[in-house]
């Protein structure tokens, strides 16, 4: 199975913005794999935030996130980011990069087969 790196996290103001990145650890590719971005703050489950399709086809976004966030991927780099715009004070949480074959219109954990260790994103008001 893959194994995933994630990386970008950090403390920033409400109204900022972040770049998470998602990539293989050496040895290992992104490339055969939808990838979606999760994220886990205290106390709360895991939420979906965005998917990813192999080809980049078909992207998705919860609610919360939608029009703010943007997911891509680079082939070329085998790295897949999530761009985070207008952060708010609910965003802050544990994101995690997981991989899975498809993107299901409902993003459930237990479909993912890999996932990364996360990186901890936080936002002061």
């Amino acid at each position: 199975q893959v194994q995933l790196v994630e990386s970008g996290g950090g403390l920033v103001q409400a109204g900022d913005s972040l770049r998470l990145s998602c990539a293989a650890a050496p040895g290992y590719s992104l490339l055969y794999y939808a990838v979606a971005w999760f994220r886990q703050a205290p106390g709360k489950e895991r939420e979906g935030v965005s998917c990813i399709s192999v080809s980049a086809y078909i992207k998705s976004y919860s609610d919360s996130v939608k029009g703010r966030f943007t997911i891509s991927r680079d082939s070329a780099n085998d790295t897949v980011y999530l761009q985070m715009n207008t952060l708010k004070p609910e965003d802050p949480a544990v994101y995690y990069c997981a991989a899975a074959s498809v993107c299901a219109e409902v993003l459930d954990p237990s479909a993912f087969i890999s996932w990364g260790r996360g990186t901890r994103v936080s936002v002061s008001s």
